[in-house]
């Protein structure tokens, strides 16, 4: 028999589907998917504990998706949503009240927060909470201009963040295109990480994508594995 492929000499991703809970269906769908995707539930969706529980058990790692301010604020970024006009007990009682949705989590990605993440005392308080509890934080990169990876270093919180959207165009092709940017990106660096919704096509492409992935001598892992990688931790 050939000899085991050590693992560490390929490239690694890690998908985190976020926005979920809101949508029990499809969120039951993505809990069903290969259990190295990495699931962000929305902290204000309803059902969390059975949702998560599922998700625990099919093998998942979990993060929160926290809601925070975007540029945009006519746009409605959901209940006890973080926000730059807010002072620091309000922040954190939010923060807190996310946190306790469910358990079992690694950390949080954000939800929205192009105004919130480029607002360095903001962020600060987050991450001083975060490095309290042990969690990393994941960069959703919703603005270029975004003060989260700086923060979290700056607190000696691990942090990752993501390479490529896969939602931004819902066709078949668009996905598809966006899953060889991710396969690009982890061959040329070593790690890659995309963020995905719950949508059909995104899910129907990431399940054959993923049944790809040995032939392309790629290996999907959890988020924190390559949260290691990138800080020299692993």
């Amino acid at each position: 028999t050939a000899a085991p492929v050590d693992v560490r000499d390929k490239p690694r991703v890690a998908i985190v589907i976020d926005d979920l809970g809101l949508d029990r269906a499809r969120t039951e769908r993505v809990i069903g998917m290969a259990p190295a995707l990495t699931l962000s539930f929305l902290a204000y969706s309803g059902d969390l504990p059975r949702l998560t529980d599922a998700a625990r058990r099919a093998g998942h790692e979990m993060i929160v998706h926290v809601p925070m301010q975007p540029v945009n604020t006519k746009i409605d970024m959901g209940p006890n949503g973080l926000a730059t006009n807010q002072p620091k007990e309000e922040v954190l009682r939010r923060l807190d009240w996310d946190l306790g949705r469910f358990d079992g989590y690694v950390g949080i990605n954000n939800h929205m927060g192009s105004r919130f993440t480029g607002d360095a005392q903001a962020m600060g308080w987050v991450m001083d909470e975060l490095k309290a509890r042990g969690l990393m934080f994941l960069d959703s990169r919703t603005i270029a201009a975004s003060l989260g990876a700086k923060a979290a270093a700056a607190d000696g919180v691990p942090f990752a963040e993501r390479d490529v959207f896969l939602a931004d165009e819902q066709t078949a092709a668009a996905v598809d295109q966006q899953l060889k940017e991710v396969e690009a990106i982890a061959k040329k660096k070593g790690t890659a990480i995309a963020i995905g919704h719950p949508h059909d096509v995104t899910i129907a492409a990431l399940t054959s994508w993923i049944a790809s992935l040995p032939q392309k001598g790629i290996v999907l892992v959890p988020l924190t594995d390559i949260v290691k990688i990138r800080l020299g931790l692993s």
